[in-house]
């Protein structure tokens, strides 16, 4: 029996990362993982905090009667609380816990956002570049996501969003600090963004959401702090995981937060609490709810991901490539070095040739750059830098096989 017309259309441009990631393996089966360069997938390398492992085996260990049972689809009212509180802190704002919504990851929180506020045809405004899966996390839902470019620096283009706006605009999805480039966006733009929907909701009268994606938001660097998105506008919802602040992809927990002036609180959280059910996720991990609200002052060793950005700026520099200076996450957006074409995907295969695995960036919607992420061991990038000064000579050979 034939799939679905549309899966088969989105496996035809699967996710590069992935296909990266698997070829990384068998190179490193063929090569030995020593010799294989492998930044290609953000897989945090480091262990949960110490923390993690000793409140994981206390409440294992514990194991109350109805631990591992089904609680209310939101998630453990204890646990709402104590994240409600971690998320005021963030946020700038009184958050009450009836505003926290536990969730499968952001992954999963993110189609439960969309779900709950998509009708057929609706839009998200998104900036170039972006996690690939945003396209998949819309139209899931029917929906339609509209690209604008971004700013000098990957900044915020103000007058590309607004642009962008129309009346079936839903939504506008941000994501800080960047998957792929590392920036943070600044106060600033996330107020004018702010006063733009506002003005937008006036005109239109409907004013759309503002979505913030964010993962990476305790991995930061140099003082620079995120600002709050929450008490920036009425009508926001960030979404969050722990699965790069506490290294803890594989668990599958996050959780949404609304603003605590958002209209219409009981239809929106209604929604969002319905999509988590019918979605099939029922509810987020019991175990995993448990632990991490008791870790709501630990985070993962941010200063090991700055080392390893310095190292791996050490490396670009030392071949020559230019790149993006990331604030935050632990990726490094580099640019195509000069060559008889800027095409990241043959750049891409001149890397690999010596065993570099980075992912193109014509798979964020931005061609000409490489993304490198550098949640791997700090000897891995150093001892890489030969091989980028190799492939930056074949690159700029005249003939390249």
């Amino acid at each position: 029996m034939p799939i679905a017309q549309g899966v088969r259309e989105a496996l035809a441009s699967s996710s590069l990362i992935r296909k990266m990631f698997e070829e990384g393996t068998e190179l490193k089966k063929k090569h030995g993982p020593g010799k294989v360069f492998d930044f290609s997938i953000g897989n945090p390398d480091l262990e949960p905090p110490e923390a993690f492992h000793r409140v994981c085996a206390r409440l294992v260990r514990e194991d109350p009667r109805g631990s591992h049972g089904y609680m209310p689809n939101a998630g453990f009212p204890e646990v709402r609380e104590a994240l409600a509180k971690k998320a005021s802190r963030e946020h700038r704002c009184t958050i009450p816990p009836s505003h926290i919504i536990m969730s499968v990851g952001a992954a999963g929180g993110l189609n439960v956002v969309f779900k709950s506020i998509l009708n057929p045809g609706d839009e998200v405004v998104v900036s170039k570049p972006y996690f690939m899966e945003y396209r998949s996390y819309v139209t899931n839902h029917g929906g339609k996501l509209v690209e604008v470019s971004s700013g000098p620096g990957f900044s915020l283009d103000i007058e590309a969003i607004q642009r962008a706006l129309s009346k079936e605009t839903a939504a506008v999805l941000i994501n800080s600090p960047h998957n792929p480039t590392g920036r943070i966006y600044p106060e600033k733009d996330v107020q004018a963004l702010s006063d733009l929907l506002r003005r937008h909701g006036e005109k239109t009268g409907r004013r759309p959401y503002l979505v913030a994606d964010e993962p990476y938001r305790e991995i930061v660097y140099e003082g620079i702090s995120v600002p709050p998105v929450l008490s920036a506008y009425e009508e926001s919802i960030a979404v969050t995981s722990y699965s790069k602040s506490l290294s803890l992809p594989g668990e599958r927990i996050g959780y949404i937060a609304l603003s605590p002036a958002i209209a219409d609180p009981d239809d929106t959280l209604g929604a969002l609490i319905y999509a988590t059910r019918i979605l099939g996720f029922v509810n987020a991990p019991a175990l995993m709810q448990r632990i991490v609200a008791r870790l709501t002052e630990e985070r993962v060793a941010v200063e090991v991901y700055a080392r390893r950005r310095a190292a791996f700026k050490d490396v670009l520099d030392g071949a020559g490539i230019e790149y993006a200076e990331p604030e935050g996450a632990f990726y490094i957006f580099a640019k195509v070095p000069p060559g008889q074409t800027a095409d990241d995907r043959a750049f891409s295969d001149c890397l690999k040739r010596r065993l570099i695995l980075g992912v193109a960036g014509s798979s964020f919607q931005a061609p000409g750059w490489i993304r490198f992420a550098y949640c791997v061991e700090e000897e891995l990038i150093r001892s890489s830098a030969a091989a980028f000064t190799a492939a930056v000579e074949d690159w700029s050979r005249p003939s390249r096989t």
